[in-house]
């Protein structure tokens, strides 16, 4: 097998592959040479090309949301690695691993002038958990000399000695910082950045090893609550009449059934999920804002919990914020081993332990449950919401309201559910998914820019068919997202396209002027169907709820082609459909 001659790129590869981080995305480039190189040449990675550096830093996040492992990102010198910087803050704010190999100019060829070149060093410095700027490597120029002056190298001796010692002194500089970044990105699940320095020649190759770089392993914490603490919170949960659970964006099937089943038991809790907790009891209470939306000032302080516990990743409502903003529980506790967000500006505790640990320690003394009526009494207006939900959707035109109760219903069971940001996760939120899809989104910023570049990499690293669900104007910000070779024949992207911002039209604001049009809702007349023939997509279109769902029938399956369908909407009528929908269910 070929190597990189470059011993600095030889050490990032072995300690790459000694971490098992297997997935690796490379941007073409010629700094970038020497990883491109090691990576692709040997068959423990599984390398893919991505032209698009945003797009690629979007795919790689894919698969590290399916993986839950960290995966390589490798681009080229200069304004290249801007473009990961939306994928980046992604990662950062959802505790996804990415790992930043960034080839660099080196140090003296950096503010003079030299192309593609930029300060590369500390870039994500805001939004990173760790960066290393790594050290050149110095070229062994000595061992060139020629044997026939054995002269000039006995007059060296000395300097030669020199030489390899601050030779060695940098290679175990260099592996340090590599092992701190990569256990870093495995150990918090976060990105981290290695800045990497290389000299021309780019391209050399070698059938031998230089360097044997060292592996620090990685230090494990067993983290545990103080008994202290945890009798003081079992004490405060056994006697709290109202209590509430929260729970944020969540992997499947990362908390035990046993325990939930045990939590809806419990007459005095509430546990309030969202379309991306990924959390399935019929005895808690999805699709928040159809129960809260309606409220009066009386029945947010019925609602008021006592005890607010939450886990999981960032939370989508912002009905239910407003309200724990202003209603504030008495206690509220994070649990989990990441960060901890006074979203509510309430936190009394961070317990740093895995809501398992917390809920089985909990839960195993907890020998009795409050007398209360608190979950019973918002059962009943539980009920009364499903019922008047579904008598509004019989009586509503065609929109993007009912174009998602039709999607909804048809997805296949046991697949992945993708969703775009802004309009689409938050129609979603209304609605009650079939327990065995996945549901994923990008809400660590919650912005457009990356959805379909996110689902093609979950996509691709998954067994599982996945339907990416987006708005129009997020498809076509990320329509080089397509442009990739990946792409299994089983994704489907449905785009409901409301020609605009359709949010926007939700917001308060004067929605009938040219300069809304133009620069809030963004109106247009685009089209995904040229696209989809430039990127071998089969496409199909529906403009009426027949059509749609006919299209529905046969959209999920098999084929030879990824299938897209556009859905497309009145521009005017499904900001008034969803406005008048909280009205209704009140």
């Amino acid at each position: 097998m070929q190597h990189p001659k470059n011993p600095l790129a030889q050490t990032i590869i072995q300690l790459c592959k000694a971490k098992q981080i297997s997935h690796i995305v490379i941007s073409p480039g010629s700094r970038n040479a020497p990883l491109t190189i090691g990576f692709s040449n040997d068959n423990f990675f599984n390398c893919y090309s991505i032209v698009d550096e945003r797009c690629a830093g979007f795919f790689a996040l894919g698969i590290a949301q399916k993986t839950r492992k960290p995966v390589a990102l490798v681009c080229t010198s200069g304004s290249a690695l801007l473009n990961y910087y939306p994928a980046i803050s992604e990662a950062f704010y959802s505790q996804i691993p990415l790992v930043v190999l960034s080839a660099d100019r080196p140090k003296h060829l950096v503010g003079i002038g030299d192309g593609q070149t930029i300060n590369q060093k500390d870039v994500y410095k805001n939004h990173i958990l760790y960066s290393a700027n790594l050290k050149l490597n110095i070229d062994n120029s000595f061992s060139d000399q020629d044997d026939d002056e054995p002269a000039i190298i006995k007059n060296i001796e000395n300097k030669i000695e020199r030489f390899l010692g601050i030779k060695q002194e940098l290679q175990q500089e260099n592996e340090i910082e590599i092992n701190k970044a990569l256990n870093k990105a495995i150990q918090k699940s976060g990105p981290i950045h290695i800045n990497i320095p290389f000299e021309e020649p780019l391209y050399e190759l070698t059938d031998t090893l230089s360097v044997k770089p060292k592996i620090i392993q990685l230090d494990v914490n067993q983290t545990k609550i103080d008994d202290y603490i945890f009798n003081e919170c079992l004490d405060d949960w056994n006697n709290a009449p109202k209590k509430m659970i929260l729970v944020g964006v969540n992997y499947p099937d990362d908390i035990e059934q046993k325990w939930l089943d045990d939590l809806a038991k419990d007459n005095s809790l509430i546990v309030f999920t969202e379309t991306t907790s990924n959390i399935h009891h019929d005895n808690f209470f999805p699709s928040i804002d159809k129960l809260i939306a309606p409220l009066e000032e009386d029945d947010f302080k019925a609602l008021q919990p006592d005890i607010l516990v939450t886990f999981g990743g960032l939370i989508v409502s912002k009905k239910v914020k407003a309200f724990l903003r202003t209603y504030q529980p008495k206690q509220h506790w994070h649990i989990g081993e990441g960060k901890a967000n006074d979203t509510f500006f309430c936190l009394d505790r961070h317990l740093e332990i895995h809501p398992n640990t917390f809920f089985e320690n909990l839960l195993s003394e907890t020998t009795h449950y409050v007398k209360s009526d608190y979950k019973p009494t918002w059962d009943k207006v539980k009920v009364k919401r499903l019922e008047k939900h579904d008598e509004y959707i019989k009586q509503i035109p065609f929109s993007d309201f009912k174009v998602f109760d039709s999607i909804l219903k048809y997805l296949p069971g046991a697949s992945v559910l993708q969703l775009g940001n802004s309009s689409a996760v938050r129609y979603a939120q209304l609605f009650n998914l079939n327990n065995t899809i996945d549901v994923f989104c990008n809400r660590g910023t919650s912005g457009i820019d990356g959805s379909t570049s996110t689902a093609l990499g979950f996509a691709v690293a998954s067994e599982k068919q996945t339907t990416l669900i987006t708005g129009d104007l997020s498809f076509f910000y990320d329509s080089n997202a397509l442009w990739n070779n990946y792409i299994p024949n089983n994704f489907r992207i449905i785009v409901i396209n409301n020609q605009g911002g359709g949010i926007f039209r939700i917001l308060p604001g004067n929605k009938d002027s040219e300069n809304f049009d133009t620069y809030f809702e963004t109106k247009h007349n685009l089209t995904a169907k040229h696209l989809c023939k430039m990127y071998n997509f089969e496409y199909d279109s529906a403009t009426t709820e027949k059509q749609l769902k006919l299209q529905l029938k046969t959209f999920f399956e098999a084929s030879e082609t990824p299938k897209l369908l556009e859905v497309f909407t009145p521009r005017t009528v499904n900001d008034e459909v969803l406005l008048e929908y909280f009205k209704f269910i009140k």
